[in-house]
């Protein structure tokens, strides 16, 4: 079938789905279930009013339970079991837990987590801080701040080929046409593997995500700067502080909460990268991440009681920081 054909009648469909639904669901709350006549006719008003709302909601808690709630489930009781001969799966409590945590490579993963979590955040956003800041006091920031956003629109994988390119390495006495190479080959250096020197490797995994992520920290500051009152500027300028002081004890402060926001979000990416590391180092030389040791139990390996115990470990350290956004957007909103 033709594809824009087939994408007409899913919009079709998946439109009048809902329309019909709420016209149906209304009717039958209306007329059938709490009629608005005879003598409690007040009463069953009241509960279709009150029932309505979750009439509406009904699509959206059916979603989530089939995609979200039963996969978590489903997760945790494959992570306590584990296959045996002949297909079938065996109780095996917590000893997937024991011997996860008893691998060199998941104790890699964890170490590297923890290492992109402290290096990404922190460089996404005060990048991102800067560009908005400076970004406003030229001529030609627009064009900027769309140069710093642009590869907020390349996927990770893509992203990850570019940046491959530029860590390529030729042999020695031919022509690098990797940037960074031919930069180091130019000040007198020897064409190296970046990717394969443990410990510089995962920087230059990492600077990939800050060159991804800064243009998303650029845009939401940025706005959030655009906000902060002028009156608090120019009373800072009549006192006589510096354009470093007004920036830093007068701007700052103000958008701490909107800060917080972008540093917690752009932790939620850091917690479950999987892309970079797997097109740039399939986790190889010391770059092992979580996500991508999961991929590796669950697809390569077949180990799904592990795999799914690496999924449980990447939702509970992803879980709290997701439910105090959500409190914080909450209070926010108040």
């Amino acid at each position: 079938m033709n594809p824009a054909l087939l994408g007409l009648i899913t919009i079709v469909l998946g439109v009048g789905g809902c329309i019909g639904y709420f016209w149906l669901s209304n009717l039958l709350l209306d007329t059938v279930i709490f009629p608005p006549r005879g003598p409690n006719a007040g009463r069953n008003i009241n509960r279709a009013n009150a029932i309505r709302p979750w009439l509406f909601l009904a699509p959206a808690l059916l979603a989530l339970g089939l995609y979200l709630a039963y996969p978590v489930v489903a997760t945790f009781w494959l992570s306590l079991n584990d296959r045996v001969a002949g297909g079938g799966s065996e109780f095996v409590g917590l000893d997937n837990y024991v011997q996860m945590f008893g691998e060199s490579k998941f104790r890699e993963a964890i170490l590297n987590n923890m290492m992109w979590l402290v290096v990404v955040p922190a460089a996404s956003t005060a990048f991102g801080l800067i560009a908005a800041q400076l970004t406003d006091r030229i001529s030609w920031g627009n064009i900027a701040k769309s140069l710093i956003f642009m590869p907020m629109a390349i996927s990770f994988v893509g992203a990850s080929v570019i940046w491959k390119l530029i860590y390529d390495a030729r042999p020695q006495g031919t022509d690098q046409i990797g940037v960074l190479n031919a930069l180091w080959v130019a000040f007198g250096g020897e064409p190296q593997q970046w990717l394969t020197i443990p410990g510089w490797n995962n920087l230059l995994l990492m600077i990939v995500l800050v060159w991804i992520q800064t243009g998303f920290a650029m845009v939401i500051l940025g706005a959030a700067l655009r906000g902060i009152p002028e009156e608090t500027v120019e009373a800072a300028i009549v006192d006589g502080a510096s354009p470093w002081t007004i920036f830093f004890r007068i701007k700052v402060p103000q958008i701490m909460p909107t800060i917080v926001v972008v540093w917690t979000t752009i932790t939620l990416v850091v917690l479950k990268v999987f892309d970079i590391v797997l097109a740039m180092t399939n986790g190889q030389w010391e770059t092992q991440v979580l996500a991508n040791y999961m991929y590796d139990k669950l697809f390569r390996s077949f180990d799904w009681g592990v795999g799914s115990a690496a999924a449980m470990i990447i939702m509970l350290l992803v879980s709290p920081i997701l439910i105090w956004n959500v409190y914080s957007a909450n209070k926010e909103m108040r």
